[in-house]
Formats: structure tokens, C-alpha cells, sequence
């Protein structure tokens, strides 16, 4: 019997130096889509999934991602005398049951792996998620909650890919997997990052993990790989042959909210979703692009 998958880990001590000035003040994860912050959206797919223990790994500077989950009685209480029903449910679905998070440092910034090797004890001797919250997934079916129904199947480590263009699989952690159209494929290799014309294939790792605890002790035993950093891909890598690693091909939309370019794609493919807001947006964009013509 497999265990289920009650915890999942939100590496976010990342400093957003691509978002400067903006996360000079603020983390990146509070950054928002519309009127929503990227952790929120990791939070509400997390919790569609199934899952009951939420660790942020964090670094210095994040207070104020961590006070975002905590209850707002004033504002709750001025929303409520003033009959603003609407804005009050917005309110409380921020809010997070007691006892649910839990919060640790990466006093280091030692690259992914390490990230989530410094959430070990709080994770034990069950299997976890990881979540990276600058990859959203617009589904109709969130991603990790597809993960986790495709995980009570097959057990072992499971890793959410999708297809990228050859000339991009340089910027991805890429797998080893077979040319076939499943969605849940055996993973035979992967490597962080290969050099251009390199790529074992055109399936690039996405931030959707569910793993073993085995995989926390390969982390503790590996020496830095690509970039100088602790890659949770090598430690992945270390479990084929010894328990399953399949990649996952998730169905939905995903949007790379760690770069510029895709966090405006983001929010614009998000507002078009909103019935209030789709028309104003859609006049925008056909402004905008008149604009461009003249």
C-alpha cells in the first residue's frame, strides 16, 4: 500500500533579480497575477490535490510572504460592516489552518536540491511533492492533483514534463524518455541543462515533482553539478533502475512566471479568463496593437 501524499515543498528563497526594482521590497512569490500572487496560485493547486503540510523553504527577506497566510481580523472586520460579502470570501480563502505551514532556511543559496534537501526533517520517511511556484499551470484539472491520481498507480518518483522547441532544451533539466504518445512514460536518464544539439529529447522537466524520501539522502551525498549548484535532477537520477521515475505529461497550460516576457503572458492569458475583466483586456490588446500598425 502506497502512502498518500500529504506534503509538498515550496523552494522559494530565490532572491528575483530578474524582477528588479519590484522584489527589492517584496519576494517574488507575492508578485501578482491580476489580483492573485503567484504563491497563491501554488498554494490553491497544492490543496486541490490533496495535500495537508505546506513547507516554504525561504531565505532572509520573505517576512512578508510568510504574514500573507496569517489572518486579517481589521480588514476582516471592516469588510464585514460594510456588507462586502464578495471581497470577504476573497479574503478568507488566504488564510491557512494553523499548524499547516511550516517554514525553514537556505541560509545558502546552493541551487534546487539543496533547497528542498534543507526541508528533510520536516518531510521524514514519506513521499512529498514539490511545487515551484514560477511555473503556472492554467488546467482544468490542476497539475499536481492529475500527478497525484496518476502517483497511486505507479509509486516511486514521478516528474512533470511537457515538449519544448530542440532549440530550447538548453534552459530545462531534459529526460531520457521514450518518442510515444503516454502520458505517463518510464524515464531512462536526464541531464541539467545540455548543451545545444545534446538533449537525450524534447521533454523538458516543468516544476511538478512527486518523490521518495530516498531521494533526500542522494541530495545529502551529491557533490554540485551544473552551475556550481546541489541539482535535484542528479539526485532524481540516482533512483532509476532502484525504484520507478516516470515523467508525467500534465495536461494544461504552463506559463514561465520566472522570466519577464512570461509573467506578462501570464497575466494577460489569466485576465481573458475573467468575465469581468476579458472584455476591457481584449479592447486593450486590440488598442495597443492598432497602436503598433499606425
Amino acid at each position: 500500500m502506497r502512502h498518500q501524499v500529504r506534503k509538498v515543498v515550496f523552494p522559494v528563497a530565490g532572491l528575483g533579480t530578474r524582477f528588479l526594482p519590484a522584489t527589492k521590497s517584496i519576494p517574488k512569490e507575492i508578485l501578482t497575477l491580476v489580483d492573485r500572487p503567484l504563491i497563491q496560485y501554488a498554494i490553491d493547486e497544492a490543496r486541490a490535490a490533496g495535500i495537508e503540510q505546506f513547507i516554504f523553504v525561504t531565505s532572509r527577506g520573505k517576512s512578508s510572504l510568510e504574514d500573507y497566510f496569517d489572518d486579517a481580523p481589521h480588514l476582516a472586520a471592516e469588510l464585514a460592516s460594510g456588507g462586502k460579502t464578495d471581497l470577504l470570501e476573497i479574503l478568507e480563502a488566504t488564510y491557512m489552518k494553523s499548524g499547516s505551514l511550516a517554514y525553514v532556511r537556505q541560509n545558502r543559496a546552493l541551487g534546487l536540491g539543496h533547497a528542498v534537501w534543507c526541508a528533510r526533517h520536516l518531510i521524514g520517511s514519506e513521499p512529498f511533492a514539490v511545487l515551484l511556484p514560477d511555473d503556472v499551470i492554467a488546467a482544468e484539472k490542476p497539475c499536481l492533483r492529475q500527478m497525484v491520481e496518476a502517483y497511486g498507480d505507479v509509486g516511486g518518483n514521478m516528474l512533470a514534463m511537457m515538449e519544448v522547441a530542440p532549440e530550447r532544451t538548453s534552459s530545462y533539466g531534459v529526460l531520457d524518455v521514450a518518442a510515444e504518445p503516454k502520458r505517463l512514460r518510464p524515464v531512462r536518464g536526464m541531464v541539467e541543462k545540455p548543451p545545444a544539439g545534446e538533449a537525450p529529447s524534447n521533454m523538458a522537466i516543468i516544476g511538478r515533482y512527486i518523490l521518495t524520501p530516498s531521494v533526500l539522502e542522494a541530495i545529502g551525498r551529491a557533490a554540485p553539478g551544473s552551475g556550481g549548484e546541489i541539482q535535484l535532477t542528479d539526485a532524481i537520477a540516482s533512483e532509476i533502475g532502484r525504484r520507478p521515475v516516470n515523467g508525467f505529461a500534465f495536461e494544461g497550460r504552463r506559463f514561465d512566471c520566472g522570466s519577464k516576457a512570461g509573467f506578462v503572458q501570464a497575466t494577460i492569458a489569466f485576465a481573458l479568463q475573467r468575465p469581468d475583466l476579458r472584455e476591457a483586456v481584449l479592447e486593450i490588446i486590440a488598442e495597443t496593437a492598432a497602436t503598433r500598425r499606425a
